[in-house]
């Protein structure tokens, strides 16, 4: 048996219900790249289906508060402990499934830029013709930390002249893959699975934001069994090899 039939039976034997669901997903953009694989593979085996709403961790607060029906929540440690405060989660049903911390982006092709050092990270922001990140406004994880490192540095109207907004990750990895920016500043698992991006590497140790993402059930779960198979399935060994390649280390 080779090592793909190996992982391949292991998560077959991991999917407990005997009868297919539907389980709504309301999930940080940053797992929904990573799982992506993992929940064809899943539905394939299970027959379960997902309906998945992502959204950036601000759009996700608004979401979660507006009661929209979940079977499954996937968020950043943080706004999931503010969700915990509120009583409407399943006791015992939190896992952390990963870290990940914020990388730069930069066109497949182009030279890596030097961005070793807090003062290399700035010059490199003043150096680019065009900067991509979150829209400040849209509370992104990256896009957040990001506005708060220009500010530190004191050159937020500067950047903000030719700063490009995205409406998350995924885009902006794209528009520097399409080359519409010259560097993106995003979550490592937003970069590694866009073609014609590349990852140039985390941010400096001294500058880095990580980040763990976390899922949950809440009390009002109509498939709390089917949605516990799923996370069960998600964090077993078989895919960790998945979760490491699409830019994620295990939880600390």
């Amino acid at each position: 048996m080779n090592r793909a039939t190996a992982i391949a039976v292991t998560f077959m034997a991991l999917v407990a219900p005997a009868t297919a669901a539907e389980i709504k997903v309301i999930s940080a953009g940053a797992v929904r790249s990573v799982i992506a694989g993992m929940i064809e593979d899943y539905r394939t085996r299970s027959g379960d289906t997902f309906d998945f709403t992502v959204g950036t961790t601000g759009q996700l607060r608004d979401v979660i508060a507006s009661g929209k029906p979940a079977d499954l929540l996937i968020t950043s440690a943080p706004l999931m402990a503010d969700i915990e405060k509120t009583g409407k989660l399943t006791a015992g049903s939190r896992v952390d499934l990963g870290r990940v911390g914020i990388g730069v982006a930069i066109r497949e092709g182009a030279p890596t830029p030097d961005f070793s050092t807090p003062a290399a990270f700035q010059k490199m922001l003043l150096d680019a013709k065009s900067v991509t990140y979150t829209a400040p406004e849209l509370g992104g994880t990256s896009g957040v930390h990001v506005l708060g490192l220009l500010k530190k540095f004191g050159i937020y109207d500067a950047i903000a002249k030719k700063a490009i907004h995205a409406k998350g990750g995924i885009d902006i990895s794209q528009k520097v893959a399409r080359g519409e920016a010259e560097i993106g500043v995003t979550l490592i698992s937003e970069i590694v699975p866009v073609k014609g991006a590349r990852m140039a590497g985390p941010l400096p140790e001294a500058l880095q934001l990580w980040t763990v993402y976390t899922s949950a059930i809440p009390m009002s779960s109509k498939e709390p069994a089917a949605a516990r198979a799923f996370v069960n399935a998600l964090t077993s060994p078989a895919m960790a090899a998945r979760w490491t390649a699409g830019g994620f280390q295990p939880p600390k």
